[in-house]
């Protein structure tokens, strides 16, 4: 999950993406702010407490297609707290009363076009991605070397999703395999041994992790293809193979060099190495 803040106007949006299911949730009661033009959070979480009640005593569909998804607060600390993709929200948005309310609908449909013009043509989304890293002072090399490795992930989980591996949870239990195997830690012993929470691991990584990340999945894929794998079982067997070449490679490499691949060092600004940055909001 990748936590990020959009803007609408001069207000902050929380939202985050689920990178497995390729979807952006918002908080829901951010937009709720920004319709009652309420500068109280407070005041504006308990309108939509009392919208959602109202609205799921009438079976609306709009709050039981909303999740519940952990958020950064004003204390830094992250807490559960209602989110909805923009599809769900512009149907919610027709039940505030408000001035804001079609310029919020504009905001989300244009998130929502995006988001279509990315799956019709994915080059924008590497191309907004190459952006964003661009901003964030990523060497060229850097950039070449994560997107791809976003391939070759990518094309893992193609295989996966057409040889019976559910997105989600099975997803990330391969890939975890695939992480511990090759580089001797978990993906969460990984994030916090770089002082990451809400943040993608993958975006952290030093270009050596990115290539030997990249080398354990390209072997996974080929591994489970040579095999037919199908189904967690064969493709569990498939990712610890696959993990195990990287880390052959990786401790062959570390024995020339002296020096370890894995490592605790990442991107974040100082003083956010252990949780993203504050936002003046509570759950």
């Amino acid at each position: 999950m990748t936590i990020q803040t959009a803007i609408f106007e001069t207000h902050e949006i929380r939202r985050i993406c689920d990178e497995e299911t390729e979807t952006w949730w918002f908080s829901v009661v951010d937009i709720i702010q920004v319709l009652t033009q309420q500068p109280d959070f407070q005041a504006a979480r308990n309108y939509w407490k009392v919208l959602k009640n109202r609205l799921a005593k009438e079976g609306s569909e709009s709050v039981t297609n909303c999740n519940r998804l952990k958020l950064p607060a004003a204390d830094g600390k992250t807490y559960l707290t209602d989110v909805a993709t923009a599809e769900t929200l512009l149907r919610l948005v027709q039940s505030v009363p408000s001035p804001k309310a079609e310029p919020i609908k504009l905001w989300l449909a244009k998130v929502g076009y995006e988001r279509m013009q990315e799956m019709a043509d994915p080059a924008l989304s590497l191309d907004r991605a190459r952006g964003t890293w661009q901003k964030h002072g990523r060497s060229e090399k850097w950039i070449q070397q994560r997107m791809t490795g976003q391939e070759t992930r990518n094309k893992l989980t193609d295989y996966w999703g057409n040889h019976e591996i559910k997105k989600g949870g099975e997803f990330a239990i391969l890939t975890n395999i695939i992480h511990q195997e090759w580089s001797g830690v978990s993906v969460k012993a990984h994030k916090t041994m770089k002082g990451l929470q809400d943040h993608n691991l993958r975006d952290h990584m030093s270009e050596a992790e990115l290539i030997f990340t990249a080398l354990a999945e390209l072997s996974t894929r080929q591994i489970a293809e040579t095999d037919d794998a199908t189904g967690m079982a064969e493709n569990k067997g498939a990712a610890t193979k696959g993990g195990a070449i990287a880390k052959q490679a990786r401790q062959a490499l570390e024995a020339k060099t002296g020096r370890a691949v894995v490592s605790a060092e990442n991107f974040l600004l100082p003083g956010a190495a252990t949780r993203p940055k504050a936002i003046k909001k509570s759950a």
